[in-house]
């Protein structure tokens, strides 16, 4: 019998946590719980989850700072849990490497849908691609090892960034359309989460260009889409 997908919930609620356990539980996720930011942080480190879903509004340290200090060291997929539905708190954690959002109070459906999509993103893409490798001037992608070097540097990501870069690499020269690649990335039920893919592309662009604010790779197309830049 293999190892159960295993589901760190840091929350302060007691309600809300039996009604996340239980319904995680009941298909068959193993779930751990914190209340707090420092036994979140102590359980990730000891029991290495395969998703973290956060509640803004905790006790100490909030999720936005957990969310921060979890990407120090870790590509968990995270999802953030907030009381309000606002786009600037959504705008915040997605820009701190949070990977979806959910606002309180959610349905059983809703809460199963989410996890489902973010432990699919998790998961290597397909490799479709014609060539294993692509290279630009100091950047260059293994797709068979989903490894990526910069100025001679390897460079980690989260699944989710991975995931955008792996898409718009394989299309490099190729203007994607913001639907195409919230679709291709996150799933078709994203394609109106226009904030989703300009928080992650910022991610990416802090990562591999020299000059995050005058990119040579990720090209915007104002409007439109991205663009990874085609080698000459």
């Amino acid at each position: 019998m293999g190892r159960k997908t295993s589901i760190l919930l840091v929350d302060d609620d007691p309600r809300l946590i039996r009604f996340a356990r239980a319904n995680l539980e009941s298909v068959g996720y193993e779930v751990i719980v914190a209340g707090e930011a420092g036994a979140a942080l102590q359980l990730l480190d000891r029991d290495m989850p395969d998703l973290a879903i956060l509640d803004i509004m905790l006790p100490g340290m909030d999720g936005f700072e957990l969310c921060h200090r979890i990407r120090q060291f870790s590509a968990v997929p995270i999802i953030m849990l907030t009381a309000k539905a606002d786009e600037t708190d959504k705008v915040k954690g997605l820009r701190l490497g949070a990977d979806d959002y959910l606002t309180k109070p959610f349905g059983v459906e809703e809460l199963l849908a989410r996890v489902e999509a973010v432990l699919r993103r998790a998961k290597h893409p397909e490799e479709t691609t014609v060539s294993p490798t692509f290279s630009y001037s100091d950047f260059s992608i293994d797709f068979l090892r989903h490894r990526v070097t910069v100025r001679g540097e390897e460079v980690s990501f989260t699944p989710t960034e991975y995931r955008l870069l792996f898409e718009l690499a394989k299309n490099a020269g190729r203007v994607m359309f913001h639907e195409e690649l919230l679709s291709r990335v996150w799933g078709t039920e994203y394609q109106n989460e226009v904030e989703y893919l300009r928080a992650y592309v910022r991610h990416l662009r802090q990562k591999i260009e020299d000059d995050p604010r005058q990119p040579q790779y990720i090209l915007s197309k104002p409007g439109i889409g991205y663009m990874f830049a085609s080698p000459p």
